[in-house]
């Protein structure tokens, strides 16, 4: 296992795709060409008929954790820019104790792709 990782709140994403952007712009990707973080919309229907929409950032195997700007002291560039706050990078050990206070959210390791 990885000794650091992704907490993702997916909860509260908006699904605003900053985080591909600043992904895309960190590593000059040009448009149309994936990057290391990508957000994935699912729908739902509820029971009472309304429409619940749910985003889901993953992160592919062009993801690196932004290891330039790790070993600078700095947080990756999705953390840095996700305007909901819901992604945390850190030691994997410290990531697994803040689970318990999410209801919906995932721990992503380089060994998770």
């Amino acid at each position: 296992m990885s000794e650091y990782g992704m907490l993702i709140d997916y909860e509260y994403c908006t699904g605003c795709r900053t985080c591909e952007v600043s992904c895309k712009q960190e590593y000059q990707r040009p448009a149309g060409r994936v990057g290391g973080v990508e957000v994935t919309e699912y729908t739902h229907t509820l029971p009472n008929g309304k429409l619940f929409i749910t985003n889901i950032p993953h992160f592919t195997r062009a993801c690196v954790f932004c290891a330039g700007r790790v070993k600078k002291g700095l947080d990756p560039a999705c953390v840095k820019h996700c305007m909901a706050r819901i992604l945390t990078y850190g030691k994997v050990e410290e990531l697994v104790k803040m689970l318990p206070a999410k209801r919906k959210a995932m721990i992503w390791t380089k060994g998770s792709s």
